[in-house]
């Protein structure tokens, strides 16, 4: 019998890690020979029907998440209709909490419920000898003109989760994911791991020879899917310290977290790994008490600000925190004051995301009691509720555009950090900007990253107390702290004389110089080093607002946000005159 297991990720850079289990699995217990293939759903969906015809599997099977669903349910109505005789099932939390009606609305032949590992194998085993299909665990199927749903499956012995990436070749240039737990000790009403019951972890000796193999691949970055990675300090702790002696200082590796979990062990012992070792990401959703208690969350923000500060203070751990819009009892205002609370934390990323009612979660289920109004199709996103208007929601939508452009690329952190105090809140920063590319006519067209920061600029010098100059050197510093900028527009200041040109060319012929600043650059033409560093000279420093100053931009080393490493030196004498604002 031939079998297929189809994921259908997001972006090519995401790995399917469900279908990859499933099938291996199925290998290694019961010899069931199997295979997976993996598209993403910026593919055609002609593309991915014609790759699924010319397999012509007997057993076809999806992997559903919000994200796929919609495309799932064309291609299982268009597979059955060129490919008649094909069995499909499908699994996953898209159609683990309504299995009959999943089975109903898709046309598929069978669901899979929950846990897939063994549910997997037992109907693959059943379709093969032909044994009663009542037998397998967690399966959802037409019996004549029945429908059935058998028993669910007891929970897996994680001993036995196999580890996929055998061929590492396989997923290049691709985030692999992990999985060292399963279940969460937390009950938040938005999520699906609200309905596991207790958490199970691999055992510690397995995950650390598995966590092995990545570090001797050196593959790029590995992102554990535990929900609360922390939940054990003690096991937390164990792979973190075994991570950071068997570093090859090259992965990345990246975690869910809960701020209220960190102990001062912990905190003491991360503040001393590489820079770009680790990766968290932690869930704020709200700082509005009614909105977490009705989301049966609890966060004590003074707990959180302190362990975002320990964190942040070693500059070596990249930081996200994430907010949902949209949640019970948070209108927009409220809204505003818990993103002017995350964003005083000055994370590396923050999240603003919109509350979508996943199937199966607490506030899918009391989305009338909350006045919640969301989407018909996945991925359910929230289009109003009781105190969050439509045209409330649209504004969000506008400001999280202006956060992810400006604020998350990390491009504009220095022009920011100057404008975002001329506005009455990080917030109401935002919400002008988002209202003055809509007002301007440039939030319909596409605009290059020079015209960004122009776009910028324009709007800073609309706040009271914005001086150009001072502005334009920021947006320069913030230019240079990424690449080495080959032209430069006419609207942005900077000094650029002959003495300047002079002085600099001096810096880079000086040996001294590049031992002391460059040492990457050891042994190259001085002119090959001014064509690959920078050195640029600023009436004031571009961070601090302090006394003029150079920076020296250092492309070959780079820090967790992309940004080149930047060395400021004083300005000897004094600058010269013939510099050109």
């Amino acid at each position: 019998m031939k079998i297929l297991l189809a994921g259908i990720s997001a972006k090519f850079i995401h790995s399917c890690l469900a279908v990859h289990l499933l099938t291996q699995y199925a290998r290694r217990q019961y010899g069931i020979r199997c295979s997976a293939a993996e598209y993403t759903i910026n593919q055609s969906e002609d593309a991915i029907l014609g790759e699924i015809y010319r397999q012509a599997p007997e057993l076809l099977g999806f992997s559903c998440y919000i994200w796929n669903y919609e495309i799932i349910r064309r291609l299982v109505r268009s597979i059955k209709k060129v490919l008649p005789d094909t069995l499909i099932f499908l699994g996953g939390p898209e159609v683990s909490f309504d299995a009959p009606a999943a089975l109903a609305e898709t046309g598929a032949d069978f669901i899979l419920s929950g846990e897939g590992e063994e549910p997997f194998s037992q109907l693959c085993l059943a379709l093969i000898h032909g044994t009663p299909l009542a037998e397998v665990p967690s399966l959802t199927w037409k019996d004549g003109g029945t429908v059935r749903t058998n028993p669910m499956a007891k929970p897996l012995d994680l001993d036995k989760l196999p580890f996929v990436y055998e061929d590492f070749s396989l997923f290049e240039n691709r985030i692999l994911y992990y999985e060292a737990q399963r279940g969460c000790p937390f009950n938040c009403q938005y999520c699906l791991s609200s309905t596991d019951k207790g958490v199970r972890f691999q055992p510690l000796e397995k995950v650390k020879s598995e966590l092995k193999r990545f570090l001797d691949a050196k593959v790029p970055q590995v992102k554990f899917v535990d929900r609360t990675f922390n939940t054990s300090g003690k096991f937390a702790m164990e792979i973190w310290r075994f991570l950071a002696e068997h570093d090859n200082g090259v992965t990345n590796f990246h975690f869910e977290m809960e701020s209220d979990l960190f102990t001062e062990e912990q905190l003491e012992f991360l503040s001393t790994v590489r820079p770009g070792l680790f990766q968290f990401e932690i869930g704020v959703q709200s700082a509005n008490p009614e909105t977490l208690k009705a989301v049966d969350r609890r966060t004590d923000f003074e707990k959180l600000a302190q362990v975002v500060k320990r964190l942040k203070a070693g500059k070596n751990i990249h930081l996200h925190l994430d907010l949902i819009a949209g949640l019970p009892f948070e209108d927009y205002e409220s809204f505003g004051r818990s993103f002017d609370t995350v964003y005083r934390l000055s994370p590396d990323q923050l999240q603003l995301g919109f509350l979508k009612l996943l199937k199966g979660s607490g506030l899918r289920r009391d989305a009338a009691k909350y006045g919640i109004v969301c989407r018909d199709e996945a991925p359910y996103e929230v289009l109003a509720t009781r105190e969050l208007p439509f045209s409330d929601l649209l504004r969000l939508k506008e400001i999280e555009e202006q956060v992810e452009l400006y604020y998350n690329s990390g491009r504009f952190r220095a022009a920011l950090g100057y404008l975002v105090p001329l506005a009455e809140s990080p917030f109401r920063f935002f919400e002008k900007l988002a209202l003055f590319r809509r007002e301007k006519g440039l939030h319909l067209v596409p605009h290059s990253l020079l015209g960004q920061y122009e776009i910028l600029c324009r709007f800073g010098l609309t706040l009271p107390g914005c001086d150009g100059e001072a502005l334009g050197f920021r947006i320069r510093y913030d230019l240079y702290s990424h690449e080495k900028a080959k032209k430069l527009p006419v609207w942005l200041p900077g000094l650029d004389g002959p003495q300047i040109r002079q002085a600099r060319r001096e810096f880079f012929q000086d040996p001294q110089n590049i031992q002391k600043f460059l040492p990457e650059y050891q042994g190259q033409d001085p002119k090959q080093v001014e064509k690959t560093a920078h050195l640029d000279f600023f009436p004031f420093h571009p961070l601090t607002g302090g006394p003029a100053c150079r920076c020296l931009f250092n492309y070959r080393r780079k820090d967790l946000l992309g940004q080149a490493a930047a060395v400021f030196l004083p300005v000897e004498n004094s600058l010269p005159e013939d510099g050109k604002f």
